[in-house]
C-alpha cells in the first residue's frame, strides 16, 4: 500500500507545512484487544527560534500580559513570526478578553532599512477587520496599512526601533504578523498604506447603484464634493472636505503626526468606508505614477532553492519545450489551476477504488484531484499539484511562483486518493504515461519523456518493478523520492532499478533531517526545512509551489511551503525536462552516465559518490551545459558568478552558516570578496586557488548590546559582482521562542478520536510531552495552541504541529515497547499574500481540545 496519511492540518503555508509522508506508509488497528501491554509515548516540541506569541491571548488556561498602550509594548527579536489574537469587546468567544476586548497589540521590534511587517489576518468570515500601525521610538506614526482584507502590509523607512500595532478595527481574530527581508514586489497588492504615492482627499470610486437622493442622505458622503467631470468607465472623483470628521479614527487622535499624514490617513479611512459598501464597485485612492518595470512572477524571489542549483544560469540556455511531456505520477493536479494554465496535455486518473478516488467511479479519464482529506474541515493536500508546479508551473505572467522547465508540459496521472494508493494502480499509471497497454484501454497521442514519483512505500513490488523496466524500455526517464524516515531502509518505487533515487537537501546543503538515505541514492535535490528561516526572508525554508484548500465549501487555489523528498524529486525531473529540450535523443542510460560522470552535479559529502547525496547536489547548467554537448549543440553563454543563500539571517542562537560561491560557465579569475562587519567573519572550507568553494560565516556576538544588527558581503569576480545581505540578532536575555501554550493531542488512526492530552508551556527551544499508558495501535501526534478559545487547535493562524511533519503526519504503531524521541516542530503557519486566484486560507483540522469536549 502506498499511503498519503489521511489528515492534513496547513497547507505554506505561504502558508507554512511541511510535506513529507507522500513517501511513507503505515496501516494497522488502533485499539485495545483484551489483555495488552499498555506503554509510554514520548518526544519533544522544538521550538523555532523566530517564534513568537502575543502575550494576551483569549485562551483562559493562559497568564494574560496586557501589551497596550504603546508603553506596554511587548519585545520581541527580529526576524519574527507572532502569533497573535485580537478582540473588540463581546466579539469571538468567551475567554480572557471576550468581556472587556482586546483590540491592540503592541510589540517593540528594533528593525532594519528595507524590512518588511506583513500582517496576515486568519479570521475574515464575520466582517473582521485589522489594521497595522508603525511608530518610531517616540510615538510618531510613521505608516500605516488600512486594507479591507487578508493581508495588511508596511516598509521599513530607516534603520531603528519601532513600535507595531496590530488592531481590531472589527471582530475578533488570530493573526500572524511577519517581520522579514521580503523583496518589496511581495508586499500584498490592494493594500492601503499611508507611505503610498497619492493626492491627499482625492478619492476615486464606482458606483454599481446611487441615486442622488441616497447620495444626498447618506452621511458619509457628505463629507464629499463629487467631481462632475465625466469620466471613462463610470469613475467618479470624490474630493473629501476638510472638515471631515466621520473617518477619524484612534490612531489619528492619539498620534503625533504631520497635516498631510492626518490628510492622507482621513482619504485611506475614507476609501475603507466606502469599500465595505454594497453599492461600492470600487473605491482607492488617486495614486501618483512613474515610470517603473514590473516584475514578473511575483514570488520567484522565495524561492531559494532555485538560484541553489543554478537554474538561472540554465534558464540562459534553454527553458523547456513543449513537446517535452513529464507525467506526475501523484495525486493528480488542480486542473483550473492558475499556475497550471496552458502547462498541461491529457492525462488519466487509475484510481481503482471509488470510495478512495473520491469521485464516484473508477479509473477515468479525469486526472482532476478530487481530494484526500477524510476528515470534515480538513483540506486535501494536493501533493500532485505542488510537484507539477516545482516541474512545469506556468511562468513570466507577473503572479505566482516559477517553475524549473515552465516550456515544458505535464501529463496528470491519479493513482493517490484519499487512502493512498496501491502498486498495481501505480503500475497501470506508469504504463500509460509511457505509451503501454494498461487497464484504461487507450495510451496518449504522444508518451512522457520523463516520469515523477515522489511516492513510496517499503514493499518491492514486482509489479511496480516490471511496469519500471517496461517504461525505460521505451526511453522514458524515471525519478522518485527517496522517502522521508531519516533512514536508510530502502523505498520503492526509487529502489528499483532504472529509476533515479533522489534524497533531499537543505538551504544550507546540508541532508534534510527528515531524508532518507543508503546505498541507492542517486542524487540529491533542494527540500527544505520548514523549521528553519537562514535567509531572514520571515518565510520558512521550504518550497514554494501551488497548491490549494479544500477545507471550507469553495475551494481556494494557492501557494505553499512544503518540505519533504516529494520536493526534490521534482527539481531533478524539472532538470531532466531541461536537458531533454537541449538534447531531445538523449536516453535514460545517457542520463544516468552523465550523472555517474559528475556532468550534473555539484559534489557533496564524501569525494565521488556517498550514501546521502549520491552523486551530489544536481546543478542545472551544468547538466543543461551537458546535454547540449552530447547533442552536438551548444548555446554559448557568458562566465557567470553564483553566490548562495543570497542573504542570511543569523537568528539569536545560530552562530555560523555556509556561503557557496561558484563560477559557471566559464573562467571569471579570482574571487575578490569585501565586508566591513565588525561582529562577521569568513573562514574558508573547501576553496580552490581562485577562492572558489564553501565558507562558513561566522558571527561573534560577545560584548553587542540586544538589538539587530545588518550588513552586506560583497563578492567580485571578473565583470560578474554579487552581494549578500545579512541581519543577526542579539536577543535579550528575558527573550526565548514562544509558540504559547499548547495541547499535545494523541489520535488513534484508525477512528480520529483524541485518546489522551498533554498540555505544555511551549517557551524554549524545546519542551517534552509524553503519554502514559497507551494501548497497542496505531496513532498520530498533533500539538498546537488555542489563542481565540474556541476549544480547537490549529485554527487558522494559531500554531500548530504534528509527529513527524505538519502537512502530513507519520502513523506511530505502538506494540510492546515504550516509544521515545517522537520529536517534532511546532510553528505559525506562513501564507502569502494572494491575488483574487492565488489565496492561501489555512486549512483547519478538527482537533478539539478534550478539556473543551
Amino acid at each position: 500500500m502506498i499511503r498519503l496519511d489521511k489528515l492534513t492540518i496547513l497547507g505554506l503555508s505561504l502558508v507554512v507545512t511541511s510535506f513529507i509522508a507522500a513517501c511513507g506508509g503505515g496501516g494497522g488497528g488502533g485499539g485495545d484487544n483484551g489483555d495488552v501491554q499498555r506503554v509510554t509515548v514520548s518526544g519533544s516540541l522544538i521550538i523555532p527560534s523566530f517564534v513568537v506569541t502575543d502575550s494576551d491571548v483569549n485562551d483562559v488556561v493562559t497568564t494574560p500580559i496586557p501589551n497596550h498602550p504603546l508603553t506596554a509594548a511587548q519585545s520581541v527579536p527580529n526576524p519574527v513570526n507572532i502569533g497573535g489574537y485580537v478582540n473588540q469587546p463581546r466579539e469571538g468567544f468567551p475567554g480572557h478578553s471576550f468581556n472587556s476586548g482586546d483590540p491592540d497589540d503592541y510589540f517593540l521590534i528594533d528593525m532594519q532599512a528595507g524590512q518588511t511587517l506583513l500582517l496576515n489576518i486568519a479570521d475574515l468570515a464575520n466582517d473582521e477587520d485589522l489594521d497595522l500601525f508603525l511608530y518610531d521610538i517616540n510615538g510618531q506614526l510613521i505608516d500605516a496599512s488600512l486594507g479591507v482584507t487578508k493581508f495588511e502590509s508596511l516598509l521599513i523607512p530607516a534603520d531603528g526601533q519601532y513600535y507595531v500595532n496590530v488592531y481590531a478595527v472589527t471582530g475578533a481574530s488570530n493573526y500572524l504578523l511577519s517581520v522579514g527581508l521580503t523583496p518589496q514586489a511581495q508586499l500584498p497588492t490592494g493594500a492601503l498604506r499611508l507611505s503610498d504615492e497619492f493626492l491627499p482627499q482625492d478619492v476615486l470610486v464606482r458606483f454599481n447603484e446611487l441615486s442622488v437622493q441616497a447620495r444626498i442622505e447618506d452621511p458619509l458622503l457628505a463629507q464629499f464634493r463629487f467631481d462632475t467631470e465625466n469620466y471613462g468607465g463610470g469613475v467618479q472623483r470624490l474630493k473629501l472636505k476638510e472638515q471631515a470628521g466621520v473617518v477619524a479614527s484612534r490612531a489619528v487622535a492619539e498620534s503625533q503626526m504631520s497635516d498631510q499624514q492626518r490628510q492622507k490617513l482621513d482619504t485611506l479611512l475614507a476609501i475603507k468606508a466606502l469599500k465595505k459598501r454594497s453599492d461600492v464597485d470600487y473605491a482607492e485612492p488617486n495614486y501618483i505614477v512613474h515610470p517603473s518595470a514590473t516584475p514578473n512572477d511575483e514570488y520567484y524571489s522565495l524561492q531559494w532553492h532555485y538560484p541553489q542549483i543554478n537554474l538561472p544560469q540554465a534558464w540562459d540556455i534553454t527553458t523547456g519545450d513543449n513537446s517535452v511531456v513529464v507525467a506526475v505520477i501523484d495525486t493528480g493536479v488542480l486542473l483550473d489551476h492558475p499556475e497550471m494554465s496552458g502547462q498541461l496535455v491529457a492525462g488519466y486518473d487509475f484510481i481503482s477504488d471509488a470510495e478512495s478516488a473520491g469521485d464516484g467511479d473508477g479509473i477515468d479519464s479525469n486526472p482532476n484531484d478530487e481530494g484526500d482529506a477524510v476528515q470534515e474541515g480538513a483540506s486535501s493536500s494536493f501533493h500532485g499539484t505542488h510537484v507539477a508546479g516545482t516541474i512545469a508551473a506556468r511562468t513570466n505572467d507577473s503572479r505566482g511562483a516559477a517553475g524549473v522547465a515552465w516550456d515544458s508540459r505535464i501529463m496528470p496521472i491519479r493513482v493517490l486518493g484519499k487512502n493512498g494508493g496501491n502498486t498495481l494502480d501505480l503500475a497501470e499509471g506508469i504504463r500509460y504515461a509511457a505509451g503501454l497497454s494498461n487497464a484504461s484501454g487507450t495510451t496518449p497521442v504522444n508518451r512522457a519523456d520523463i516520469i515523477n514519483m515522489s511516492l513510496g512505500g517499503n514493499a518491492d513490488s514486482q509489479t511496480t518493478r516490471e511496469a519500471v523496466a517496461a517504461a525505460r524500455a521505451e526511453g522514458v526517464i524515471m525519478i522518485a523520492a527517496a522517502g522521508n524516515e531519516n533512514t536508510s531502509q530502502l523505498s520503492y518505487p526509487a529502489s528499483n532499478p532504472g529509476v533515479v533515487s533522489v534524497s533531499a537537501v537543505d538551504i544550507n546543503r546540508n541532508l534534510a533531517f527528515y531524508s532518507n538515505y543508503g546505498s541507492m541514492i542517486d542524487v540529491a535535490a533542494p527540500g527544505g526545512d520548514l523549521r528553519l528561516d537562514l535567509n531572514g526572508d520571515s518565510r520558512p525554508d521550504g518550497v514554494l509551489s501551488a497548491g490549494g484548500d479544500d477545507s471550507s465549501d469553495t475551494l481556494s487555489y494557492q501557494l505553499v511551503f512544503y518540505n519533504g523528498t516529494s520536493m526534490a524529486a521534482p527539481h531533478i525531473a524539472g532538470v531532466a525536462a531541461l536537458m531533454k529540450a537541449a538534447y531531445p535523443a538523449m536516453t535514460p542510460a545517457e542520463f544516468d552516465a552523465m550523472l555517474a560522470g559528475g556532468e550534473m552535479t555539484s559534489d557533496l559529502g564524501d569525494a565521488g559518490r556517498d550514501d546521502l547525496y549520491g552523486h551530489g547536489l544536481i546543478d542545472a547548467f551544468r547538466a543543461v551545459d551537458a546535454a547540449q554537448q552530447r547533442g552536438g549543440g551548444g548555446v554559448p553563454v557568458d562566465p557567470a558568478l553564483s553566490v548562495n543563500p543570497q542573504s542570511l539571517n543569523f537568528s539569536h542562537n545560530l552562530q555560523s552558516a555556509t556561503l557557496f560561491i561558484e563560477q559557471i560557465g566559464g573562467d571569471l579569475g579570482s574571487v575578490q570578496i569585501s565586508e566591513d562587519i565588525s561582529w562577521l567573519t569568513l573562514q574558508a572550507n573547501q576553496v580552490d586557488a581562485s577562492g572558489y568553494g564553501s565558507y562558513s560565516v561566522v558571527n561573534d556576538r560577545s560584548g553587542l548590546a540586544a538589538g539587530t544588527y545588518s550588513g552586506t558581503i560583497q563578492i567580485n569576480a571578473g565583470s560578474a559582482s554579487s552581494s549578500v545581505e545579512i541581519i543577526m540578532q542579539v536577543l535579550d536575555a528575558s527573550i526565548s521562542g514562544d509558540a504559547g501554550i499548547h495541547y499535545v493531542l494523541l489520535v488513534n488512526n484508525d477512528t480520529d478520536e483524541v485518546m489522551q492530552q498533554f498540555q505544555v508551556d511551549a517557551v524554549g527551544e524545546n519542551v517534552n510531552y509524553s503519554f502514559g499508558d497507551v494501548a497497542s495501535g496505531d496513532y498520530l501526534i498533533f500539538a498546537g495552541s488555542d489563542m481565540d478559545m474556541d476549544g480547537i487547535i490549529c485554527d487558522a493562524g494559531e500554531s500548530c504541529g504534528a509527529y513527524a511533519t505538519a502537512s502530513q503526519p507519520s502513523i506511530i504503531t505502538v506494540e510492546s515497547n515504550d516509544i521515545i524521541e517522537r520529536d517534532f516542530t511546532t510553528s505559525y503557519e506562513y501564507q502569502s499574500p494572494s491575488s483574487q486566484s492565488l489565496g492561501n486560507q489555512t486549512r483547519t483540522l478538527l482537533l478539539r481540545r478534550l478539556d473543551a469536549e
